[in-house]
């Protein structure tokens, strides 16, 4: 009997996918926010929720994992598997949602947490997409839920650029639904995931070997290093006000800088883009633990995912791995906060390149899938703190130039990941054409305002470039108005 149509129309959820989704729990949802804002002041003859549909119906075939539905291995033996071409109800997916007046950025990011409280439908493809009206200044915003098992950062971004005119054509756009997707036998599924586990036994042996090697490098390393008393040690992150157990409300904030301002300090400091961002996060962090925490006297662990593989094609899959990084809260000089932050970014680049940039997703591979949700369950109800990271925060760059949903431009672009057990911050900053804009995640237990922590972010900005001779951030017009916390 064979079953080769199978390579055709499923694909395995590699380890990376495979724990996104077992470690998703009724407190800890795991799908991600992908937030465009639309200035459609300009649009002639106006502009709604059905130009936003037609836009989705016509591009849906260039969307590939918007049309993946998950299917379960019988009995758990395996990592389930994405049956693709599946045909797509729009009228469950896009859904229609209003902002209360005054419709500035304060209500938009408080509906986008309400919608992030909720689970998606395994039962269906793992998306909805939230048009939000009621906004201000004939703006919309399109609140994208996407299951993070779907894709990571870069293939979020390729696949946004493909929603949004920067991909693609009037001819690329196709009118026809795709092809109805064929609901696969336990026997094929069987078959299958029996092929994979032979193919990951013989895989082991290298798997093995590399990892032996990666720590012998690594450790041998560590040894010629000195030890920093102003980095953080690798898992011994201290316990703080954002490491409890997470609830399963969400609160989102967001924030905008000038992308420019921020390349003009990078350039004074002589420094990376990302050791700017991470310095940013570590001076609103220690603001934050000062005025929650009373004190703010150790380092504290962030954890910053990389890619590895930024292909401009892939659209889908988690080709991730993870920077251990130790944030300078305790220090009051923002710019030796700079010069800590740029020194840590470093020591955990080489740590990361040591041990095999892929090395974490080929172990995830053999996550066994009997043991691994229940062993995510206990943890996420019971984990008040993580060892291994006190907070999550990426930099994502994002496209470089305006794009346009359905005529539409939009504005702004706003993205956030997930929420780990006993830790309850999330920041993404995604650079998009001239802005950078920041989102922060968290629970309802974290802040009396979210809008407190992207608050902390710009006056940590401004407090670096006054250190470097530089004027304040300006407001950016392009962006919503800045929303403070309300004290």
């Amino acid at each position: 009997m064979g079953f080769g149509w199978l390579h055709d129309t499923m694909k395995r959820l590699n380890g990376m996918d495979a724990m996104l989704l077992y470690s998703e729990t009724p407190n800890l949802h795991t799908h991600t926010l992908k937030v465009a804002v639309l200035d459609a002041s300009g649009c002639e003859g106006g502009y709604g929720f059905d130009a936003f549909r037609r836009t989705v119906e016509r591009r849906l075939h260039l969307l590939e994992p918007l049309r993946y539905r998950l299917i379960d291995i019988p009995w758990r033996l395996h990592h389930p598997m994405w049956l693709q071409d599946c045909p797509v109800d729009l009228d469950f997916h896009l859904r229609r949602v209003r902002v209360p007046a005054p419709g500035g950025r304060r209500e938009l990011d408080q509906v986008i947490g309400e919608i992030a409280s909720t689970a998606l439908d395994r039962t269906r493809p793992l998306w909805e997409f939230h048009f939000a009206e009621g906004m201000a200044d004939d703006h919309f915003a399109l609140v994208g839920k996407v299951h993070h098992t779907l894709a990571d950062g870069v293939a979020s971004a390729n696949l946004l650029a493909r929603l949004m005119d920067l991909v693609g054509s009037e001819q690329d756009e196709r009118d026809e639904p795709p092809p109805t997707c064929e609901q696969p036998t336990t026997a094929h599924l069987l078959w299958e995931a029996q092929l994979d586990h032979f193919q990951n036994m013989a895989e082991m042996p290298r798997l093995v070997a590399d990892a032996a090697r990666g720590l012998t490098r690594l450790r041998r390393r560590s040894k010629q290093r000195s030890d920093h008393p102003d980095l953080a040690k690798p898992f011994n992150a201290p316990p703080t006000f954002l490491n409890h157990v997470v609830s399963p409300v969400r609160t989102f904030a967001t924030a905008t800088l000038s992308l420019a301002e921020v390349k003009e300090t990078t350039k004074s400091l002589r420094v990376t883009f990302n050791d700017i961002v991470l310095a940013v996060a570590a001076g609103g962090l220690r603001e934050l633990l000062l005025r929650y925490d009373g004190h703010a006297d150790v380092p504290i662990l962030a954890t910053v995912p990389v890619s590895t593989d930024r292909s401009a094609d892939r659209v889908t899959g988690n080709e991730i791995g993870g920077l251990m990084v130790s944030l300078p809260v305790h220090v009051d000089d923002p710019l030796k906060r700079v010069e800590l932050t740029s020194l840590s970014t470093t020591r955990a680049k080489e740590n990361n390149d040591l041990l095999g940039p892929t090395l974490q997703g080929r172990m995830l591979e053999y996550l066994p899938p009997p043991l691994a949700p229940s062993l995510f369950r206990v943890q996420s109800t019971h984990a008040d703190r993580n060892r291994l990271m006190n907070v999550a925060i990426s930099n994502v760059p994002g496209p470089r130039q305006r794009g346009h949903i359905g005529g539409a431009p939009v504005s702004e672009i706003y993205s956030v990941g997930v929420l780990s057990a006993g830790s309850a911050f999330n920041m993404t900053v995604w650079s998009y054409a001239d802005q950078v804009d920041i989102a922060v995640l968290s629970d309802d237990l974290t802040f009396t305002d979210p809008h407190e922590a992207t608050d902390a972010m710009v006056d940590a900005f401004d407090e670096l470039r006054r250190a470097c001779g530089l004027r304040r951030s300006s407001v950016v017009s392009t962006a919503m108005a800045p929303a403070p916390a309300v004290r």
